[in-house]
């Protein structure tokens, strides 16, 4: 299977858990841990990131990539009060971003 295939289906594997109840949301999967909403919130985040170092690695020579710490995001940007369904169209919209990027360099079909 190809990266743009992968990248499809694990969207359209994603997408149907930004519609959970407020209570299938709330579950955590282990004691302390992120409940899926957060989860949620932290794709759509980290898919903008990586979108943010494909766009810097094609296009900036001796580019820096950097690390986000996840827990200050999620602090940072209040995950608690951040409407989901806004989540879930960055999520989107930015995943159809990195599908075009990967279906149009062929340095990313080998990945």
């Amino acid at each position: 299977m190809d990266i743009v295939a992968r990248l499809e289906a694990a969207r359209d594997r994603t997408l149907p858990y930004f519609e959970m109840t407020e209570e299938q949301l709330a579950r955590r999967y282990g004691p302390g841990k992120w409940p899926i909403s957060f989860i949620l919130h932290h794709l759509a985040d980290a898919e903008t990131v990586l979108f943010d170092r494909i766009r810097r690695v094609v296009s900036e020579p001796r580019q820096v990539l950097w690390a986000f710490d996840q827990d200050a995001w999620a602090k940072g940007l209040d995950y608690s009060r951040m409407p989901l369904g806004l989540s879930q169209q960055i999520y989107t919209s930015v995943r159809a971003g990195v599908i075009y990027q990967a279906h149009i360099r062929p340095m990313f079909q080998s990945l």
